[in-house]
């Protein structure tokens, strides 16, 4: 178990961990999909969106909403159909709508009463406002992979939200969902890690590559690291 105490800010992956950002994708993808008569299952939609995510965030730096157009194109070039406009553009589009899990909005106003908070995401400054309206608290500090320019698991993401945090690394704690975008790269920059396992009794693939890294706790929810880090009452 990790001391809490030691922790003045906890920095979040947004996606995945905090929004529920698999459901978002499938309610674009299958019925997207089902329209050019392409019938997936969930998880083969999901690991091909990882697949087809992660190509397009390596090398030169382009806009999230770009990459999710791209994930639609190549869905499209990968099983024979040319998406029209509104559909290359309906990932990006939905996110506004994409909702945090239940226990999101709870736990990170009581973890608010003890650490700064703090986002370290991959994806644009217009696109993380419309989940920071769903989100109900104010943080700290926000970085985007816009101001970045690049993507986690980049240590680029990283450094940058070190830099603005001011901080020693044994006061500032990592949670995320996704091994491959976080925990890898925030272990080896010597930050401590939460990995927010919310899959831990889920089967099949799932919206990021695999990846292997020891975080420093488990958790499979936000609403159990509230309880664990915050003092009885």
């Amino acid at each position: 178990m990790i001391n809490f105490h030691q922790y003045k800010t906890l920095t979040f992956d947004c996606y995945g961990t905090l929004i529920d950002w698999e459901n978002g994708i499938l309610g674009v993808l299958k019925p997207l999909l089902l329209a050019h008569n392409t019938n997936l299952d969930e998880n083969q939609i999901l690991e091909l969106f990882a697949e087809l995510e992660a190509e397009l965030e390596i090398g030169h730096y382009i806009k999230y909403r770009e990459v999710l157009k791209g994930v639609v194109q190549k869905f499209g070039e990968r099983f024979g159909f040319e998406p029209t406009a509104g559909e290359l553009n309906s990932l990006a589009d939905s996110i506004q709508y994409w909702l945090p899990f239940p226990d999101t909005v709870e736990a990170l106003r009581a973890l608010k009463q003890k650490f700064q908070l703090v986002i370290i995401s991959n994806v644009d400054d217009d696109l993380f406002a419309f989940s920071a309206k769903h989100l109900e608290v104010e943080f700290d500090q926000i970085i985007t992979a816009e101001q970045a320019k690049s993507y986690k698991p980049s240590l680029n993401n990283f450094r940058l939200a070190i830099e603005r945090i001011n901080l020693p690394l044994d006061q500032i704690l990592h949670v995320a969902a996704s091994v491959y975008h976080d925990i890898v790269t925030a272990k080896c920059l010597g930050l401590s890690t939460v990995w927010v396992n919310r899959r831990a009794d889920q089967e099949g693939a799932n919206t990021t590559k695999k990846a292997e890294s020891q975080s420093d706790l488990e958790v499979p929810d936000l609403k159990t690291l509230a309880t664990l880090s915050l003092p009885k009452q």
